[in-house]
């Protein structure tokens, strides 16, 4: 049997470095990148997807370096918070969830108020308008 070698291996990650061959509008690909563009001929690389489905979240929805490092360090696709809650109300089992419930028999028993604070907006990571 063979002796097998084992080659090192670096995985860079470049937050906000994009690959698109159109230029218009595409600073990476007008600018000057000699560093990376040695790196890029001398060795093998390949690129992933960082948005929609493929990091999961809804199809189309842009991700951020949140969410890429995540699905990158699980080597899985993870769902979402947005997903999760989305898919919840929309097949209903949000009215199951524990913590809402405890959340809700709490207030009351105790006769209290409950204030609800949340965000909106479109950036889809943290919040939607949805």
């Amino acid at each position: 049997m063979g002796t097998i070698s084992i080659s090192p291996v670096v995985l860079i990650i470049l937050d906000g470095w994009g690959y698109r061959e159109e230029k218009e509008g595409n600073a990476i690909a007008v600018g000057e990148t000699p560093i990376i563009d040695s790196l890029w001929q001398a060795y093998p690389r390949t690129s992933i997807q960082a948005s929609g489905k493929a990091v999961g979240l809804p199809e189309g929805q842009m991700g951020n370096s949140e969410v890429g490092h995540l699905n990158i360090g699980a080597g899985r696709i993870v769902p979402q918070e947005l997903v999760r809650i989305s898919d919840a109300v929309e097949d209903g089992s949000i009215a199951q969830n524990q913590d809402i419930e405890k959340c809700c028999q709490d207030v009351s028993e105790r006769n209290s108020k409950l204030h609800l604070v949340g965000l909106c907006s479109p950036g889809g990571v943290h919040s939607h308008v949805n």
